[in-house]
């Protein structure tokens, strides 16, 4: 080669490394995506940059400063325009656009868990109500030479539910998703791997602000835990027996780095120490509920969605108990149950659809006439009860026991009457004193002993003291007119025409 062709290959090279070096950042954003969806997992990337780089959002400087911008869980609030700047030049700018709502598909972990050990699998179904004709999956393994790749489906002219199974899973982190030739898509499924014995395990889908999270410490090949610590940002939250920590209602600042210790053992491992691992820290994105139908009832059922799209229709869903949802068939925005049950609606347009709405438990007229019937009569019984036991209390506190008297002057000598503690009347109660002041003897009622005739210390009775004329002391009863040997008992006169008795 002569000097002149060294000299020349050497300016072309200078100038490439010129080129390179005066060469504008460019913003990627990966994994490409027809449209991003709430809950979506993004990379931003500032190609043809330094190592470090600043970042804007609508023309405002961000915090962010690495190459690559992940956005674990997109929202409505980072739409906006991107650009990032590496040596003094800025990008141009890439607009991003998050959609408040949900795909028309939906993408579930049939078998596996959202943590595999690494080199492990898991089984991935798809489901679309309106079939799955045209539909095709994707695998994103990051920034790698194979990018993104496609995944056969065997899919039935008729189906509308189809399961895969992923490859041998030897990365950290694996997303896949699913779409149709147009507008369709499905939700992202996540697949993280980790080479411990210990895994934090969550529910695949982002946390929703509002609901309910449970996060669960698992075990490879045994459920045997004996102990928990769960950790937030390196801050204990809670330690027991128990293998899961549930967070009731989920707000903005649930979001951070999980992780989980766990004191466990093996049922093959009968001697040795207990295991004692740390799991991989997990991060747990937050997002703002998606959009969402309104279920109303009142002669029948009306769904509702405001900020939908205006080509929507509807659709409903009956659920058992112990059962997933069924869609029905009806697709208007106002339906008559034909039976009882659980019911939600949906409003559903080309390129998405709302959450489910909420749910309303209808019962027909014939049960609610007859449950309102049993609750009547329940009631009755109770108060009938009630007052049963109330007067049945009440009489038992009255006199238990009547006496006779020995004359009634009100009802007639023939009937009974109870007697008043402290209001005897004239004549019906008679002391064994007969000479006190206005109690003299009448016919027919008790006559005192006289005295006359009997020897003191034949038969002495006792005379209370302090009675109305009387005296005190001890009277001798006499025996006068008494035969010996034979005792006289004291006889009580009857009423009035009575005989003794």
């Amino acid at each position: 080669m002569t000097m002149w062709g060294m000299k020349h290959l050497l300016i072309v090279s200078v100038f490439v490394l010129l080129a390179r070096c005066q060469q504008k950042p460019q913003v990627t954003v990966s994994p490409t995506l027809k449209q991003i969806f709430s809950g979506d997992l993004i990379f931003l990337s500032c190609d043809n940059s330094g190592s470090s780089v600043k970042w804007y959002v609508d023309s405002q400087e961000q915090q962010q400063t690495n190459k690559i911008w992940k956005i674990g869980v997109a929202s409505p609030r980072h739409s906006g325009s991107y650009q990032c700047e590496s040596n003094g030049q800025k990008s141009d700018k890439v607009s991003i656009n998050v959609l408040d709502y949900v795909p028309t598909a939906s993408l579930t972990i049939k078998i596996g868990q959202p943590v595999v050990q690494t080199g492990g699998s898991v089984v991935l179904q798809l489901d679309n109500e309106d079939g799955l004709q045209g539909w095709k999956c994707w695998v994103y393994r990051g920034k790698r030479p194979e990018g993104t790749k496609r995944i056969a489906l065997r899919l039935k002219n008729d189906s509308v539910s189809v399961d895969f199974q992923s490859k041998s899973l030897e990365i950290p982190e694996t997303v896949f998703w699913c779409s149709d030739n147009g507008q369709g898509r499905s939700n992202q499924v996540i697949i993280r791997t980790s080479e411990k014995e210990i895994s934090l395990e969550m529910y695949p889908f982002p946390a929703v602000v509002g609901e309910s999270l449970s996060l669960r410490c698992l075990a490879w090949g045994t459920n045997q835990i004996r102990s928990t610590v769960f950790y937030k940002n390196n801050t204990v939250l809670r330690g027991n027996d128990s293998p899961t920590h549930k967070i009731p209602e989920v707000t903005e600042s649930t979001s951070g780095s999980y992780r989980c210790n766990a004191i466990f053992k093996h049922k093959a491992h009968t001697d040795g120490p207990l295991s004692n691992v740390t799991s991989d820290d997990q991060d747990v994105f937050v997002q703002l509920p998606p959009m969402r139908a309104f279920l109303s009832a009142n002669t029948g059922m009306s769904c509702s969605c405001p900020k939908c799209p205006n080509e929507k229709s509807f659709r409903w869903y009956y659920k058992k108990p112990d059962e997933p949802w069924a869609l029905m068939d009806s697709g208007k925005n106002f339906m008559k149950p034909k039976e009882g049950g659980t019911y939600a609606c949906r409003a559903v347009w080309a390129s998405g659809r709302t959450l489910l709405s909420n749910s309303h438990v209808h019962r027909p007229i014939i049960t609610s006439i007859l449950i309102g019937v049993i609750v009547v009569v329940v009631i009755l019984f109770l108060v009938v009860v009630l007052i049963y036991r109330y007067y049945k209390k009440r009489n038992t506190t009255g006199p238990i026991y009547e006496d006779m008297p020995l004359r009634s002057q009100d009802k007639g000598d023939d009937q009974y009457e109870g007697l008043q503690m402290g209001a005897q009347r004239e004549g019906e109660y008679d002391t064994l004193n007969p000479e006190a002041p206005g109690r003299e003897k009448k016919e027919g009622q008790y006559e005192a002993l006289k005295k006359e005739g009997m020897t003191s210390g034949e038969y002495d009775t006792v005379k209370m003291e302090g009675a109305v004329g009387g005296e005190s002391g001890y009277e001798a009863l006499k025996k006068e007119g008494m035969k010996e040997g034979v005792y006289h008992t004291l006889g009580m006169e009857g009423a009035e025409g009575g005989g003794r008795v």
